[in-house]
């Protein structure tokens, strides 16, 4: 398996534009969807997720299994809008490692949407599920000690990695857009729910390399390709 980190400079007012023209953006501002979607518009089916959008200033970062060449290719065939909104005239992409050594310590962020999917197939913050299944216990549980919890069984996973330390960074809750399916007339409805929107920073120690590429590759929780589930590491003395 091949991975390859690759980096862009969304342009702020072109991708307002584009999200507004398009009414992809949320309630709450969030790019998201419209990210989502501008990748999808230059890159195809082959769009790199999951991904990060940092900001004005660090711009977007995503994962993707397709070669370097194959992406430019693809970015080259942008239209003049989507080329400007997401700045793939600034496209750097770089190999990723995909081999990693059992017990490695490495540094970590990951911003996530800790849900759950209900029996009425809605999606259900953690924290409030918990609250539900202990509500005798609503007085001390600790909001972030639960989501800690959950992220550490996403790393757990098919024995990718271990939590050695790991802290909520921040918290919001927010509103993103989603697409339900066409209806009759074939047109698809927008609606923006409401959840959590946390940031995680900490410590891991890799345990099984293909697992935690695997992990990697795809992402962390529920929706991975709206921006949300990216892990982005760094050397473990960094922290």
């Amino acid at each position: 398996m091949s991975l390859h980190l690759l980096h862009c400079a969304p342009d702020p007012e072109a991708l307002a534009i584009w999200a507004t023209r398009h009414r992809l953006l949320s309630p709450d501002g969030d790019d998201g969807y419209a990210l989502h979607a501008l990748l999808a518009a230059a890159f195809g089916e082959q769009s790199p997720k999951p991904f990060r959008y940092l900001g004005a200033r660090q711009g977007l970062l995503a994962y993707s299994d397709q070669a370097p060449a194959a992406l430019r290719d693809n970015a080259a065939l942008a239209t003049p809008d989507v080329a400007q909104a997401l700045g793939l005239d600034s496209l750097a992409v770089r190999p990723f490692p995909t081999s990693w050594t059992s017990g490695q310590a490495l540094s970590f962020e990951v911003r996530v949407r800790p849900v759950l999917r209900a029996k009425d197939g809605r999606e259900r913050d953690v924290f409030l599920h918990a609250v539900e299944a202990e509500p005798t216990a609503e007085e001390t549980l600790i909001r972030e000690t639960v989501y800690a919890e959950w992220l550490r069984k996403q790393f757990a996973e098919q024995d990718a990695a271990q939590l050695l330390q790991v802290g909520m960074d921040a918290f919001r809750l927010s509103r993103v857009i989603r697409r339900a399916g066409p209806d009759e007339t074939g047109k698809r409805k927008t609606h923006a729910p409401s959840g959590p929107d946390a940031v995680f920073k900490g410590q891991l120690r890799i345990s099984d390399s293909d697992a935690f590429t695997r992990l990697l590759t795809r992402g962390i929780g529920r929706h991975r390709a709206f921006g949300f589930g990216m892990l982005l590491l760094k050397p473990a003395r960094s922290c």
